[in-house]
Order: structure tokens, then sequence, then C-alpha cells
């Protein structure tokens, strides 16, 4: 039984979608692999720490506020 022909929805190109494919089932392989590697590697720059520390204390107020 063939696999389904699907075309990337960043690149335009046609790929057999195959179970155990990396990435996103609308994404070719070439497409996947360079998004994992955006995403992957990505440091912790102070701009992003800084903000993730204003996340996790909003969330801790919104959690463990006192109501009177």
């Amino acid at each position: 039984m063939p696999f389904p022909i699907k075309i990337c929805a960043v690149c335009g190109d046609e790929f057999e979608l195959r179970p155990g494919k990396p990435g996103f089932a609308n994404r070719c392989p070439t497409c996947s692999v360079a998004d994992e590697e955006e995403t992957t590697g990505q440091s912790l720059d102070a701009g992003n720490a800084e903000q993730n520390a204003h996340r996790r204390a909003a969330m801790k107020n919104l959690l463990y506020r006192k109501e009177d």
C-alpha cells in the first residue's frame, strides 16, 4: 500500500507521508528538520530569561493569591 502524497505547507514540494516522519504532517522532511534546528538551537538570552521570570511570578501571584 503506497504512502499518501502530501504537499509541504512551507516550500510547496510533494513528499510521502511515512510513519515515524519527524516534524509536522504538513511539512516535508527537509522543512521539518530545518524548523527543529531553529527551535532547539535557540539559546536563552537575557530578554527571554527575564520574560520567563515575569511569567512565573505572574502565575505564582494568580495561583496563590489570598482573597480577603
